[in-house]
């Protein structure tokens, strides 16, 4: 079948590129999983960071509102139970619309990051 050692030379030369190949591949594979985990990290970060300063900020404008709310009304108990339904209103709709709110968009970022190949570059 190999007519000479240098045909068998080659072959080995092959075997050892093809082995080099799938090494530079694992190692490709593993840097575009840290780059994705990165990416999606960071975002969970962000995330958690605006959400928590968002309840913060929600936190001290309610009592704002409560108290806007007691001078209107005449007490203050009535501006808090009108401040806890207006609450309880939007926590409602935002669980009724959760899939349009926070589904999708989650599900349309993490197929952008994990399945889409093409890089798009930044100017």
């Amino acid at each position: 079948m190999f007519a000479n050692d240098k045909s068998i030379d080659n072959l080995q030369d092959l075997f050892k590129e093809f082995r080099k190949y799938l090494e530079l591949q694992g190692q490709y594979l593993r840097l575009e999983a840290i780059e994705k985990l990165t990416i999606l990290l960071s975002t969970l970060i962000l995330i958690f960071i605006l959400v928590t300063v968002g309840v913060m900020a929600l936190f001290y404008f309610s009592f704002m509102l409560v108290y806007v709310l007691a001078t209107a009304v005449g007490s203050l108990i009535a501006g808090y139970a009108i401040v806890g339904i207006l609450l309880i209103a939007v926590a409602l709709l935002i669980y009724r619309f959760r899939i349009p709110l926070i589904f999708q968009p989650m599900v349309n970022f993490l197929a952008r990051l994990f399945l889409d190949d093409t890089k798009k570059t930044e100017p």
